[in-house]
C-alpha cells in the first residue's frame, strides 16, 4: 500500500514528462512575483503563456499569410524593368557590296572604256562590305502587367481559405484543452495533497502524544523501553515521509509552473478548495453527449472538408486557364553613353491573351485526383473510428468515475471507523487494559485507511476529469 502511494505521488513529477529535478528556490536577490490562482485562472494564463499554446497561435498567423499569398495570385502582378547593355564589340553582319555592284552595272550599261579603249565589264568577285549590327549603348525601360482571368486551382484556393484558418484554429483548441486537461489533473492533485499533509500532521501530533504518555507509562513502571523505542521509531518514520511529501508537493508547483509558463523563481498559491460534495456533483445525471461537442471530431470535420477542396482544385486544374499580359517599354541606342541628351527613344507596347488548353498530361491528373480520393476516404475512415473511440471513452468514463466516487465514499466511513477504532484503543491504552502492540496496530491500520482514502479522493478526481473531457464538456 505504501508502494502505492508514492507511486500516486511521484506522478505529479512525471504527469507532463517535465521533471522538476535540479530546481532550486531562487536566491533571496531576485524579485519573487507572487500569483494567486483559481483553477481558472491558471488554466487562462496558460492561454497566453504555454509555449505549445503559442506556437499554435504563431500556426494560425501563418496560416493567414499562407492565404494571403494565395490570394495574390488573384491579383494583376506588376513590374517595372530597365535594362542597360554594353556592347564592346559591335556585332558586324558581311552584306554583298552593292555599291561596288552598282557601279560596275551603270558603267557597262553605258558603254564606257577604259584607258585603253576596251569596255569596262563586271568582275567576277565584287566583294563584301561589314556592317556594324548594333551600337555600342542599347537602354531599354519600361512596365509589364499580368492577370489570371481564370484559374481553376487559384479559384479553389480562395474558396478554402476560410476552412483552412478554421483547421489552425481548431489545433489551437486542441491544444488548449490538452493543456487544461493536465492542469486540472495536477492542480486538483495538489489540492490533494494538502488533505495529506492534514492527515500526515495529525498522525505526527497523535505519536507525540503517544510517545509523551508512553514515556510516563515507563516512569512509571508500567512499559518497557521498546515500547518507548518503537513509538519514537514510528514518529521518526512518519516526520521523515512528510519531509519526502512535502518534496514532492514541491516538485509538483514547480511542473505546474512549468505547464502553465510560469517562471520558476514566481510564487505560485492555490486559491481552490476540493470536497468530497464537488467531486459527487452529479455530473451523470446530464452525461448526454454528441461527437460535434469533441475538439478531435470537429477537427476531423475541417480536414475532410480540406480534402473535398484538393479533389476539387485538381479537377479545375482541367480546365483551361485564361492569362492577360500586357508591356510598355521605350527603348534607345547609342553610340556613346548620353541617353540624358535629347535623342530618339522608341515606344515597343504589347497586349497578349494566353489561352493554356490542358490536351494530355501523361494520366498525371488522374492519378493526383486518384490519391486526394483516398485521402478524403482515410479520413473518413478516421472520423468513423473516431465516433467508436469517443463512444468507449465516454462509457469507460462512466463507470470509472462511478467506481471512483463509490471507492472514495467507501475509503472515506472506511477512514472514519479506522479513527474510531484507534481512539478507543488508545484510550485503553491510557487505562492500562491495552497493550502497545494493539495500539500499533491500530495506528497501522489508520494510516492504511487514510493512504487508500487520498488514493480513492486521487482517482475520483482524475475520474471526473476524463469523464468531462469524453463528453466534451471540460
Amino acid at each position: 500500500m505504501k508502494k502505492q502511494r508514492s507511486n500516486r505521488l511521484n506522478w505529479l513529477a512525471v504527469s507532463i514528462l517535465l521533471p522538476a529535478v535540479g530546481i532550486t528556490q531562487p536566491p533571496d536577490t531576485v524579485r519573487v512575483t507572487r500569483h494567486e490562482f483559481s483553477l481558472q485562472q491558471a488554466v487562462d494564463y496558460a492561454k497566453k503563456n504555454n509555449v505549445n499554446v503559442k506556437n499554435a497561435l504563431l500556426d494560425v498567423q501563418y496560416q493567414e499569410q499562407v492565404n494571403r499569398e494565395v490570394t495574390a495570385n488573384a491579383y494583376p502582378h506588376i513590374n517595372g524593368n530597365i535594362n542597360l547593355v554594353y556592347n564592346p564589340a559591335v556585332p558586324k553582319q558581311l552584306l554583298p557590296n552593292f555599291i561596288k555592284f552598282n557601279i560596275y552595272e551603270t558603267l557597262t550599261n553605258e558603254g564606257v572604256v577604259n584607258g585603253s579603249g576596251v569596255p569596262i565589264t563586271m568582275p567576277n568577285e565584287i566583294g563584301f562590305l561589314e556592317f556594324p549590327f548594333g551600337t555600342r549603348y542599347t537602354a531599354t525601360g519600361g512596365i509589364s502587367l499580368s492577370q489570371i482571368l481564370f484559374d481553376g486551382q487559384v479559384f479553389v484556393g480562395l474558396q478554402a481559405r476560410k476552412a483552412t484558418i478554421l483547421f489552425q484554429q481548431k489545433n489551437v483548441e486542441l491544444t488548449e484543452e490538452m493543456i487544461k486537461t493536465n492542469i486540472y489533473k495536477i492542480y486538483y492533485q495538489l489540492l490533494v495533497s494538502k488533505t495529506q499533509v492534514e492527515l500526515l500532521d495529525a498522525n505526527v501530533l497523535r505519536f507525540e502524544k503517544l510517545l509523551h504518555d508512553t514515556r510516563e507509562i515507563h516512569k512509571a513502571g508500567f512499559a518497557e523501553q521498546l515500547d518507548v523505542d518503537k513509538v519514537s521509531v514510528a514518529l521518526t518514520n512518519l516526520q521523515t515521509e512528510k519531509l519526502k511529501l512535502v518534496n514532492i508537493i514541491s516538485n509538483g508547483y514547480y511542473g505546474l509552473k512549468l505547464l502553465i509558463g510560469m517562471p520558476v523563481k514566481d510564487e505560485l498559491v492555490l486559491t481552490d478548495t476540493l470536497s468530497d460534495e464537488q467531486i459527487k456533483e452529479n455530473i451523470l445525471e446530464n452525461s448526454t453527449y454528441t461527437y460535434e461537442n469533441r475538439k478531435e471530431f470537429q477537427y476531423a470535420q475541417i480536414g475532410k472538408e480540406l480534402n473535398e477542396y484538393n479533389i476539387r482544385r485538381y479537377k479545375l486544374s482541367q480546365i483551361p486557364t485564361v492569362m492577360l499580359n500586357g508591356s510598355y517599354a521605350r527603348n534607345a541606342q547609342r553610340e556613346k553613353f548620353d541617353f540624358a541628351r535629347q535623342g530618339t527613344w522608341f515606344k515597343i507596347a504589347s497586349v497578349s491573351l494566353n489561352v493554356s488548353i490542358p490536351i494530355f498530361n501523361g494520366f498525371y491528373i488522374k492519378s493526383k485526383i486518384q490519391q486526394a480520393r483516398i485521402d478524403l476516404q482515410k479520413t473518413e475512415n478516421r472520423i468513423a473510428d473516431l465516433k467508436l473511440q469517443i463512444d468507449n471513452e465516454v462509457a469507460v468514463a462512466k463507470n470509472n468515475y462511478s467506481s471512483a466516487v463509490a471507492a472514495m465514499d467507501f475509503q472515506k466511513r472506511n477512514m472514519e471507523l479506522a479513527e474510531k477504532v484507534y481512539q478507543q484503543t488508545k484510550k485503553k491504552y491510557e487505562m492500562g487494559t491495552g497493550s502497545q502492540t494493539e495500539i500499533n496496530t491500530a495506528q497501522t491500520d489508520l494510516k492504511a485507511a487514510q493512504t487508500n482514502y487520498i488514493t480513492a479522493l486521487y482517482d475520483a478526481i482524475i475520474a471526473r476529469v476524463d469523464f468531462l473531457k469524453a463528453t466534451g464538456k471540460l
